[in-house]
Parts: C-alpha cells; sequence; structure tokens
C-alpha cells in the first residue's frame, strides 16, 4: 500500500477499503477467474455486471462507502446497541422474569447461552417453560477432570440432571433457570473455564482432531487451535462484568497455559495498517457490528479429517518438513452446513484450497480472513451472511486476492500432503509416551444414566478415582487421555458395570452417527432428531443385513431442521427434518467427509416408512458397486442423482 494512500493514521479508510475490493473483483475478471459462480473468460466486465441479477451474484454485499447512510438491518442494529454486548442483558438479567427479550436474547448468545422452552410442556393460555441452554468455550475440545467434575455437579443442582458432548467439540448443559444464570456461569469463569464465544457472530470454539497423541503435528495443532481461540475472542469485558461483578476479573483460562500468551495478546492487537485493525478501542477486530455471522475454525494434521475440516469457515491442515519440524500451514475457506428449505439461494457447501501459509504468518492470515469476511459478508440477508457465500460469489481466487489486500503478502501455493481419512479414534490406544487412551462412544453426545447405561455415573467415577482429564469429539464421543496402562483392566471393569459398551460390541452405525437435540427443546426444530437417531439406527442395520450388507459401514446424521448442525449435508446418508413426520433424505458425501456435499434424492419422506426409499438403493448399491471397496456415499455419488431416483420408480 503505497504511504500517500493510507489514511493518516495509518489505516484504510472504508472509501479505500472498497476501492480494493473493487479492484480485486475486476482483476479476477479480467484474469478469467471464477466470479459469482460462473468462469469468466477474458475482460468480459459489462456480461459480468450484468450477472448481478443471479440469485447467486448478489449474496456480497458490497462495503459501506464512507460517508454513505444504509439503513441497518435489526439484528446489526442490536449489536451496535448493545454498548459492547451489555445491553439489554444487563438490565434485563437483574429483572425478575423468568426470560429476557428479544434483543437481550441476541446479545445473550454471545455471553455462551440460548433461551429455550420445552414445547411438550407448553399449555395454552399459559406463559411458557423457558430456561436456558450454556454452552462451554472449550478449545481442542479438552476437558480437565477439575471442569468435569464441576460441570457434573452444575448440571444436577441447577439443570436436566445431564451433559451434552456437542458435534463441535464443547459441552452445553440444559435447563438453567434464568434466576440460576449468573452462578452457574460464574463457577464456570472461577474455575479457569468459559462461555465467551461458544455462540453469536463471532469465532466459535476451535475444533482440532481429538486424538491426543504426542507426535509433534498433533502438538501443533493443539497449539494452534488454542492460540486462534485466544486471538480471534471478543475483547468487550462485558462478560466479566454481568457474571463476576465489575470489581472481579475471571480466572485466566486453563488453555491459555499451553500457549505464548502474552504473544498471542500481542498479534492480537497488531495493526499492520492495512485495514484489518479498526479504529475501534474495544473491540478493534470486531468493530461494533461484530461479524455478520457466526465464523468456525478447525484444524487438523494431514490424513486425519475427524474434524470435517471442509464444514469450517477456516481449516487449517498442519504441515512439517521431514524432521517433524513445523513449516505453516495448508488453508481451507469457505465452508458451511446452513441451509433453508426450498431457498436455492441458501445451500451447504464444503471449503475450498486457499493454499499455504507459513507458520510465521498463520496468525495474520486468519485475522485477515476474518476482516473480509466482516468487511465484506452479507449484513443485510442473514441467511446469506456465512462467509462461505462471500466464497462462492467472489470465487477462490479473487477472494485470495481480497486477503492479499489485507495482509500484503501473495498466498502460497497448496502444499502436497497424505490423503484424508476419517477416524473417530474410539477403543484403546497408544499415546506414544507410554500412556495410554480411551474412546468411549456416547450415543448422540447425551451424557445421562439411563436404564441399564450408567454412563454419568461411570464417567464421575473415572474422572474421580484416576484424575483423568478428557477430550471431547467431533463425532459427540469422547476419549480419556493420559492413562497408566496398569490402570486400563480397572477402568474397563469400571465400563462394564455401569453398562458401558467397549467399542468392539457397538454397531458401526450406531458409532459413526450423530444427531442434533432438535425437539422438544431447540426453537429451530422440525422433527425429531437426538431422540429417534438410535432407533433410525437399528432399522437402517435391518434392511442393510437383508440386503447382503452385514458388515458395510455407511456414516449416518439427522438433524431436525435444515441448518445443520450435525453436519448432515457432508454425511454418506443423512436425513434432514422437512416436517413434522418427514425428512429430506441426502446422499452422496464422502466416506472421509472430503471436499464434496451429499445431494437430496427425495423430500418428504415419512418417519415411518423411509425404508422404502432407502433399501432400492441399497440394493442397486450391492449390485453395482464396483468393488467391495466402493463406499455408499462413493457410489452415490459416482452413479449420480438420476440413476438412484430411476431404482426408486
Amino acid at each position: 500500500q503505497p504511504p500517500h494512500l493510507t489514511h493518516p493514521s495509518g489505516r484504510r479508510t472504508r472509501k479505500e477499503m472498497g476501492l480494493h475490493f473493487a479492484k480485486t473483483v475486476i482483476l479476477a475478471l479480467a484474469l478469467g477467474c471464477e466470479v459469482g459462480g460462473f468462469l469468466t473468460v477474458g475482460p468480459r466486465v459489462p456480461a459480468a455486471l450484468a450477472r448481478r441479477s443471479s440469485p447467486r451474484a448478489w449474496m456480497v454485499a458490497a462495503p459501506e462507502t464512507e460517508g454513505a447512510e444504509t439503513k441497518l438491518a435489526k439484528i446489526e442494529q442490536v449489536k451496535v446497541n448493545s454498548q459492547a454486548l451489555r445491553e439489554p442483558l444487563r438490565t434485563e438479567m437483574a429483572n425478575d422474569e423468568i426470560f429476557v427479550s428479544h434483543d437481550s436474547y441476541q446479545i445473550l448468545k454471545y455471553h455462551g447461552s440460548y433461551q429455550q422452552d420445552n414445547r411438550e410442556l407448553r399449555k395454552p393460555k399459559q406463559q411458557k417453560a423457558y430456561s436456558f441452554m450454556l454452552r462451554l468455550k472449550v478449545p481442542c475440545g479438552e476437558v480437565p477432570a477439575n471442569l468435569y467434575r464441576l460441570l457434573d455437579d452444575l448440571c444436577d443442582t441447577y439443570g436436566e440432571h445431564n451433559l451434552r458432548a456437542t458435534t463441535r467439540q464443547a459441552y452445553q448443559m440444559h435447563g438453567v433457570m434464568k434466576g440460576d444464570l449468573k452462578v452457574v456461569i460464574s463457577e464456570i469463569m472461577k474455575i479457569g473455564s468459559s462461555t465467551v464465544g461458544a455462540c453469536g457472530d463471532v469465532s466459535r470454539n476451535v475444533m482440532t482432531t481429538p486424538a491426543p497423541k504426542v507426535g509433534k503435528p498433533y502438538v501443533y495443532a493443539r497449539e494452534a487451535s488454542k492460540v486462534l481461540a485466544e486471538l480471534l475472542k471478543p475483547q468487550s469485558t462485558a462478560f466479566s462484568e454481568l457474571w463476576l461483578g465489575e470489581d472481579k476479573v475471571a480466572t485466566t483460562e486453563y488453555w491459555r497455559k499451553d500457549i505464548d500468551d502474552a504473544a498471542v495478546q500481542a498479534a492480537a492487537l497488531a495493526d499492520n495498517g492495512r485495514g484489518i485493525m479498526l479504529d475501534n478501542p474495544v473491540e478493534p477486530l470486531y468493530g461494533k457490528q461484530y461479524l455478520p455471522r457466526k465464523f468456525k475454525i478447525a484444524v487438523t494434521v494431514p490424513g486425519d479429517n475427524s474434524v470435517d475440516i471442509y464444514t469450517n469457515d477456516i481449516g487449517l491442515v498442519v504441515i512439517t518438513d521431514d524432521n517433524d519440524e513445523l513449516l505453516g500451514y495448508n488453508v481451507i475457506v469457505g465452508g458451511g452446513m446452513g441451509r433453508t428449505h426450498n431457498k436455492e439461494t441458501t445451500f451447504a457447501r464444503a471449503a475450498d484450497h486457499l493454499g499455504f501459509v507459513p507458520k510465521e504468518d498463520m496468525m495474520e492470515v486468519c485475522k485477515a480472513i476474518l476482516a473480509a469476511q466482516r468487511d465484506h459478508g452479507n449484513r443485510e440477508i442473514r441467511a446469506n451472511a456465512r462467509m462461505k457465500y462471500l466464497v462462492h460469489s467472489l470465487g477462490i481466487d479473487a477472494f485470495r486476492s481480497l486477503v492479499e489486500t489485507y495482509t500484503g503478502k501473495p498466498i502460497q501455493p497448496w502444499a502436497d500432503m497424505a490423503e484424508w481419512k476419517y477416524s473417530d479414534w474410539m477403543g484403546w490406544h497408544e499415546q506414544g509416551d507410554g500412556k495410554l487412551f480411551l474412546g468411549v462412544n456416547v450415543e448422540q453426545g447425551r451424557v445421562k444414566n439411563e436404564g441399564d447405561v450408567q454412563l454419568k455415573t461411570a464417567m464421575r467415577k473415572i474422572v474421580d478415582e484416576f484424575d483423568l482429564p478428557h477430550v471431547l469429539t467431533p463425532a459427540q464421543s469422547i476419549i480419556f487421555k493420559d492413562i497408566d496402562p496398569a490402570d486400563r483392566p480397572r477402568i474397563d471393569a469400571i465400563l462394564a458395570a455401569h453398562g458401558v459398551k467397549q467399542i468392539e460390541e457397538i454397531d458401526p452405525l450406531v458409532r459413526l452417527a450423530i444427531a442434533c437435540p432438535a425437539m422438544p427443546m431447540c426453537g429451530l426444530a422440525i422433527t425429531e432428531a437426538e431422540r429417534v437417531m438410535p432407533s433410525f439406527a437399528e432399522r437402517m442395520r435391518t434392511i442393510m443385513n437383508r440386503a447382503g450388507l452385514e458388515s458395510e459401514e455407511i456414516l449416518m446424521r439427522m438433524t431436525g431442521c435444515p441448518n445443520g448442525c450435525a453436519r448432515p449435508y457432508m454425511a454418506e446418508l443423512a436425513f434432514v427434518g422437512d416436517g413434522p413426520k418427514s425428512y429430506q433424505l441426502w446422499v452422496g458425501g464422502s466416506p472421509v467427509q472430503a471436499e464434496r456435499t451429499a445431494f437430496v434424492l427425495a423430500d418428504r419422506v415419512p418417519m415411518d416408512t423411509w425404508e422404502e426409499t432407502v433399501e432400492p438403493i441399497l440394493n442397486l448399491f450391492k449390485s453395482q458397486r464396483t468393488s467391495s471397496t466402493e463406499a455408499f456415499g462413493d457410489f452415490c455419488n459416482r452413479v449420480g442423482k438420476d440413476a438412484l431416483v430411476k431404482a426408486l420408480a
């Protein structure tokens, strides 16, 4: 950036930012890059501009020009008026109501909580049975023993006597009453944990491969995740003020002890003068409006796609030399699952390969990507506000150029690396340091006692007796780590005594399946998910056996609405709620969750008779797969929708 084009402060003005963005798009058009989902050939700018009427071309909101008066969308105005995430929440938390207003509800998300009501407890002409779901920030999914004990106690005292492991490696607690929120959140903060950024239009919980291996690549991945969790967190002091009191400071979060915290804090505030940082004393990275929408990040190592990395806004893959010394990261951008039924301008999207970034530039590049979304993401239409729409509309080449205007450095070409594999890391494994880790399957992530399976009690007993930490997995299960080999028989005995099966005893369909909570607490749910997924897995096994596919593994997922919290659009087979007792059926996702989404096979498939749709496809798969190693998702993707629909005729 030539000095004469910069603002006196060293920062670019909004007008200059708009100019740079326009130049980026025009450059992309001139070079024949992909813009708005179309490939241009030569400098055909007028034709490209004519495509602004295309339903996917307007997903990018043009940056505001200096001096322009624009009316903000309501949610954006709520954020601006919030006094850096304080009001009206602070005022309403002091009243005697059992609920909060719509505006407070929006701000409460940033503090890690959603207001819910149990639909099954609703009664005519009576107030809804409001309660609150509280979600923790758990970088890398790492849960120390003392934190788990606290959560176990809190859910018994203030919640529904269970915890839920999420698909983003965090714990959430349901059923907390408004009057108890302060004590629950404050206890979590005092022990050195947090709920900050677990929800809201900010960077969410940073995921990592859950394997607690001690090899250098895995260590680098965990460190990068913790670095990004701090680098991109909101800076407002509203969190400690509201939940601890204005004169109190939260205990330093446990994950910050594993990184160079001072260096990360300095990097978070560093300003290269190219528009990444804003002139905002409270939120210099996010600004008063924060992001247009939520922002998700995952980090892993080559070959390990246990994190569903292509579903994230940013994905980082550790790249090392032959001696396992860190070189940098392959960067993936623009993934996301959420969509709306019957609205083609919304869609699930697998992320693109942006390129390779040296280790010393990783933090600045991630800040730049976030800033690009902050400045150019769609704030007018919330359904199109995720960064995937920005990347899709510009095309990956133009988006790369846009990011480079913020960093001042070119993104290097993608580095060669191992092919992807999918692993849930269940069962017993060696860590590499003489210790063991044990993956325990948790159906749909619900840590509870029910019938003969007393999982909650077993977990507490193991934590108390051995003081073991554990890791939450992207598949909603848990991994106990740092186990002394001599303790293995005792741990196996505890699990067996409480009806918790070893992984070898669990059907692969159950092991691979994940589902969102859906009914009765989620306000967006159209139909069931978590509560019916076990029976769906059993029914699926029945028809697979009938088709002669007894030993086959198929990755299934289920959501009660199209928002995609359980990442259904990457699955080999997915049920997406589209009616009170029906599902949209998706097939064709990659068995290793890489580089493509599934596609819709059928709509309004009845909950009670979906086998009539699935079984003919299984029979076709059995008879026409290329070999016994061709996976169901790969088969469906290869033969295509038309062939599958014909089999249903």
